[in-house]
Order: C-alpha cells, then sequence, then structure tokens
C-alpha cells in the first residue's frame, strides 16, 4: 500500500486517510492503494463503517496531472480500467461510508468523494470536475456517478464548464448531505459513522446493497431485491435481538451484535 494511504481503526470506525503533500494529488499508486484499503475494509467484521479523509487542509485536490500528461492513448486504455476499479471498490464496501471533505475535492477527489454513502464538507470547501479543462473528461465515475446524485443537467453543466461549487451549492444541489464549520467536519463524520456502526451490521450491509442495486434497474426488480434483502434479514441475530428489545422495551434500545 501507498504511504499516500493510511488505515486507521478505533471502536469498529475506519478512517481512509490519504496523506500525500500539498494537495492530495492522487497518482496511479495512491489510486491502487486507494483500492486496496477498500477491499481490506470490506472484508474486516470489526469494521462497521468507514470515514474518507484527506486531513484539515484538502480532500483531494484531483488526479496527478504531471504523471498523466505524456501518457498515450493505449497506455490509459490500459490503465483506466484499474483506475476506476480502485474507486468502484469503495463504492462497495458493505458498511456506511462517509467522506468527509475539506477544502479542495475535484476532479478525482470529488469522484472520489461520490463513491461514499453521505458527504459531509466544511463551509469552506470547493468541489468540483475540472476535467474538460484540460481537454478531457472524467474518468473515473464522475460522468455516471454525478449525474445519479445531483441530475443529468446539473451533472452536465458542472462537467461542461469545469467551474467549482461552493458549500451552499454543494447542499442546496444534494452533491453532499451536511455542512459545518471547516475544523468540525472530521468529527462530525466520525460521530455520524459511529452511530452507524452501532446498528445491525447485516441490515446496514442490505440496505446499501438494496437502495445501490435498485437505482440501477427497474421497479419490479428493486422490489424483488429488497424483497430477498428483507427476508434474509430473518436469518440473523440482531433481527432477534431488536425484535424482542421492541416488544419488551419500546424502539430504539436494542445493543445489536453485528450478527
Amino acid at each position: 500500500m501507498s504511504d499516500a494511504v493510511r488505515v486507521e481503526i478505533e471502536d469498529a470506525v475506519a478512517t481512509i486517510r490519504l496523506d500525500r503533500p500539498k494537495m492530495n494529488a492522487i497518482d496511479y499508486a495512491m489510486n491502487q492503494a486507494i483500492g486496496e484499503a477498500a477491499r481490506e475494509l470490506s472484508a474486516r467484521s470489526d469494521v462497521r463503517a468507514v470515514v474518507l479523509y484527506g486531513g484539515p487542509k484538502v480532500f483531494a485536490a484531483g488526479a496527478d496531472v504531471k504523471e498523466m500528461a505524456d501518457l498515450t492513448y493505449p497506455e490509459m486504455l490500459e490503465r483506466v480500467a484499474r483506475l476506476q476499479g480502485s474507486l468502484t471498490a469503495v463504492a462497495r464496501i458493505p458498511k456506511p461510508v462517509i467522506a468527509a471533505v475539506t477544502g479542495y475535492a475535484l476532479g478525482g477527489g470529488c469522484e472520489l468523494a461520490l463513491t461514499a454513502d453521505l458527504r459531509v464538507c466544511g463551509d469552506t470547501a470547493r468541489l468540483g470536475q475540472p476535467e474538460v479543462l484540460l481537454g478531457i473528461v472524467p474518468g473515473w465515475g464522475g460522468t455516471q456517478r454525478l449525474p445519479r446524485l445531483v441530475g443529468p443537467s446539473r451533472a452536465k453543466d458542472l462537467c461542461f464548464t469545469g467551474r467549482f461549487v461552493d458549500a451552499e451549492e454543494a447542499l442546496r444541489i444534494g452533491l453532499v448531505d451536511r455542512v459545518v464549520p471547516h475544523d468540525e467536519v472530521y468529527a462530525t463524520a466520525l460521530e455520524m459513522a459511529r452511530a452507524y456502526a452501532a446498528g445491525p451490521a447485516v441490515a446496514l450491509r442490505g440496505i446499501k446493497e438494496a437502495i445501490d442495486r435498485g437505482l440501477e434497474t427497474d421497479l419490479e426488480t428493486g422490489l424483488a431485491i429488497e424483497g430477498q434483502v428483507f427476508a434474509a434479514g430473518f436469518a440473523t441475530e440482531d433481527q432477534g435481538i431488536g425484535m424482542r428489545s421492541f416488544v419488551e422495551n419500546g424502539p430504539g434500545k436494542a445493543t445489536f451484535t453485528g450478527r
């Protein structure tokens, strides 16, 4: 794993920490390390939620343009599936994932934030897909995940112009879910992650799977997916714990095991 990517775990919450000064520009090695971290955390039963964090100053200012500038079409064609695959691995972590966005989240950095289930950003954050200003298109999922989040027209405007959006606009268009003071971003994301981590792990995994897979298909198929996930919950310890607790003590008082 690249030295620019660390995994820190505390109280069932893992942080994938980007650390490549000065702006967390994501080079190929760092991109691949993000994917490795995601796959590791997907498999760990002691991790119940994940935070993506670039540090107190910047989330990630984009891909490393200097590294890409001289690549040829055949070279990029050979790399692109692995570059996308790392971010897809983050999106497929079967646990709640929260992006804690400080400073800039641009290009590949914005695309990384888009893989999260929720995004918390600081009040001075700036997000965008400025690849068009380099003469290219977003290539790590921006043309696909962004319109699914904010709608096709808004996504096209952001990608056509390459403009940055501030925290207020990002919240208004649904690009982020919460805006907090800059120095409270990580603490807020951790608080959210810990709340999710206390929930029933199998049910949380099922919720994520049903929503994500359902969005890619028609309603009837989506309902079938939901039905399968719903029924599977009755094979878990947490279903029995949750329902008995509800009957005996009322809602919201169960302590789940994650099984």
